[in-house]
Parts: structure tokens; C-alpha cells; sequence
């Protein structure tokens, strides 16, 4: 058996001979598909109003939240890093976004600025990018573990928040015609196709961040990183600046991920986002990426973000009391943990560095120079 004929066998986990195909493999590599038609079956049989068109995309809807922050946690878990801040981020764009819909105080001027929606979504996209940044710098250039910085703008963030509003709401969002500043509900309740906005705004980014991990430079340095950033480094892959950005490009989709919040309860609240960095990490295990980085893809993370939340919407609808989708939480956390332990564990050592990750594009290897005679 030629070395290439072993190497095939090694990442298909049984010979090809005989068409024969690892029925474990399989549902180790499908197991968000697969958990998902399982939670539609069981809730289905179990209330009769789950299973129905207008459930399902008021679940979507809820669900854009989950995945919006799960794609930019992707990004940084690509990386071999976390970003523990994407929930409190979420609360402060969203803060941010409030009090720029109620009116910004200019006392030099004794007046008082409607910024428009338009502007609002800039700005508030901009403090999330900030926020994001904050972290990268930390983490790439004052090498402070990714765990302990990010941990610590979470705390930051949230404060800042509870000052702004003094551990208050924002309430009634919608803007008023003659200030110029309506139309902030339309990511919240506006359909497309009788699809949510907010489901469409998140098929976009996950459309976007496709293409960036499978048709760009920054995809290959950023797979490459989280597979072995010393060798990425050597091999001259900026992994400074492919760290900043995919914590600038988390800290983004969090601020879009609290505008869509914000625009649904056509509210906002410093405590909104607590604990959803928690769910975005389940919903980027569950769908297949490892947290040592360099392995996974949209795809499976998204799915990954429609098991947490018709998981969690189904407990709802069946009484189940709100306080045990935390427990069945961290349980998936554990159980997608395990899983990603036996399927790349699974992987043999002398298997192309390419495999380590799903769909992950390869780095263009550099031809050896000629030696002089």
C-alpha cells in the first residue's frame, strides 16, 4: 500500500475498498444535522404548536441573536483564543444605540441631536469594532491570555453600561417623524419574503464570513493560526494582525447582534446579553469547531446555534421551567466537547495538516530555493 493510499485511509477512518463508509464518522461529522431533526421530532410530538411554520420563524428570529455572535466567536476560536467579552458587548451597543435614539444633549449649544437610524447602526457598529480592538491589542501585543482579557472587558463593558444608565432601561425605541429618527424596529419586526429581518441580516454575515475563511489571505492566516501560530509566524503569516481582526470582527457582530436585540424589545437594558458569550460557545462546539482552534466552519456553527435555540424554545413551549436551559447548556457544552475529543482523535498524526480543519483552505507552500553552486 503506497503512502498516499494509507494517508486516504487514515482521514477516512476505513479503507475505501468495497465502498464501505464509517458509519461513526458520519454521525460524529453530521451530529448538529442530526441533533437538530432530533429536537424538531421529539418537541413536535410533544406540543402541537411547535411544529408549524410561524413557530419556526419566530424561533429564527430568536435564534439570529445566537448565531451572530456564534459566527464572530468562530472567527476567534479559529484562532485558538476566546473572547468571553461578546455578551456584555452585546449590552453596551445596545445602551449605546438607546440613548442615541433618545436624543444626544449638546449643552454648549442648549439643544438636543436625533442622530438617524442609519447613523445610530454606524456608531454602534463602530464602539463594538472598538471594543473588539481593545481585546486584540491586549492579547497580541501586551500578551495577555485571551481568557484573562476578555473576561476582563466583559466585566468593563457591563459597568459601563450600568453607569450609563444607571441600571435602567432605555423603552420606547421607535423614534418619532418629525425628529427624523424612525425606523429603528425595522431590523426587529419587519420580514423579507416573510422571512425576519433579523434572520436575513444573519444569512448575510454568515455569507460573508464564508467567503472571508474560504476565498481570502486573512481565512488561510487565520486557520493557519489556530492550527500552530509559531509555524504560522515563521512561515510569515501576520498572526498580530490576523488576532486583532477577529476580535474587531467578533466585537462587530456583537454590536449587530444588540441591534437586532434592541430593535425586537424596542428596548434596551444594561443586563441584555448575560450569559449569551456562554451560548455562543456552545453553539460553536456543537458545531464541530475545536477549541484549540484551526478546525471548523460557518456551517456547522450555525447549525450549532439553531440546536441551542430550538432547544431552548422548545423547553419554553413544553413548561419546562426557564432555569433548566442553563443545565441543558453547559450539558451540550460538555457532550460537544467529548464529541470533538473522539472525532480528532480519530484523525491519524501523519495526516496532511490541512485536514485539521473542516473545508479549511491551505496555506500555498513556498518552493525551496536553489542552492548556489
Amino acid at each position: 500500500m503506497s503512502a498516499a493510499s494509507k494517508v486516504a485511509q487514515g482521514a477516512s477512518g476505513s479503507p475505501a475498498a468495497g465502498g464501505g463508509f464509517d458509519i461513526v464518522k458520519m454521525l460524529l461529522e453530521g451530529r448538529a444535522f442530526f441533533a437538530l431533526v432530533v429536537i424538531v421530532i421529539v418537541f413536535s410530538i410533544l406540543s402541537p404548536v411547535y411544529f408549524s411554520t410561524a413557530n419556526f420563524l419566530v424561533m429564527a428570529s430568536h435564534v439570529a441573536i445566537y448565531g451572530l455572535l456564534a459566527i464572530g466567536m468562530l472567527l476567534v476560536i479559529l484562532t485558538g483564543c476566546i473572547d468571553l467579552s461578546v455578551g456584555s458587548t452585546l449590552g453596551l451597543c445596545g445602551v449605546v444605540a438607546g440613548a442615541l435614539m433618545q436624543g444626544v444633549t449638546l449643552k454648549i449649544f442648549g439643544s438636543v441631536l436625533y442622530p438617524s437610524v442609519w447613523v445610530v447602526v454606524l456608531l454602534t457598529c463602530a464602539l463594538g469594532a472598538f471594543v473588539g480592538a481593545v481585546n486584540g491589542v491586549l492579547i497580541a501585543y501586551l500578551k495577555v491570555p485571551a481568557f484573562v482579557a476578555t473576561l476582563g472587558v466583559l466585566y468593563v463593558a457591563r459597568g459601563v453600561a450600568l453607569l450609563m444608565t444607571n441600571g435602567l432601561t432605555y423603552n420606547d425605541l421607535g423614534g418619532k417623524a418629525e425628529l427624523g429618527n424612525t425606523g429603528f424596529n425595522w431590523l426587529g419586526f419587519n420580514t423579507l419574503f416573510n422571512v425576519p429581518i433579523g434572520v436575513v441580516v444573519m444569512a448575510v454575515v454568515a455569507i460573508i464570513a464564508t467567503i472571508l475563511l474560504n476565498r481570502t489571505a486573512l481565512g488561510r492566516w487565520i486557520y493557519s493560526t489556530g492550527g500552530n501560530a509559531r509555524a504560522a509566524d515563521l512561515s510569515g503569516v501576520p498572526v498580530k494582525y490576523t488576532t486583532i481582526t477577529v476580535y474587531v470582527l467578533s466585537g462587530v457582530c456583537a454590536a449587530i447582534a444588540g441591534l437586532v436585540l434592541s430593535s425586537q424589545l424596542t428596548s434596551a437594558g444594561p443586563t441584555a446579553g448575560v450569559t449569551y458569550e456562554l451560548t455562543a460557545i456552545a453553539a460553536v462546539v456543537v458545531g464541530g469547531a475545536a477549541l484549540t482552534g484551526g478546525r471548523g466552519n460557518v456551517r456547522g456553527t450555525l447549525l450549532g446555534a439553531f440546536v441551542i435555540g430550538f432547544l431552548s424554545d422548545g423547553l419554553v413551549i413544553i413548561g419546562v421551567s426557564a432555569y433548566w436551559q442553563t443545565v441543558f447548556t453547559g450539558a451540550v457544552i460538555v457532550l460537544a466537547v467529548l464529541l470533538n475529543s473522539i472525532q480528532y482523535s480519530k484523525r491519524p498524526k501523519n495526516a496532511p495538516a490541512a485536514s485539521n480543519a473542516a473545508g479549511a483552505p491551505t496555506l500555498p507552500q513556498k518552493e525551496p530555493a536553489a542552492k548556489l553552486n
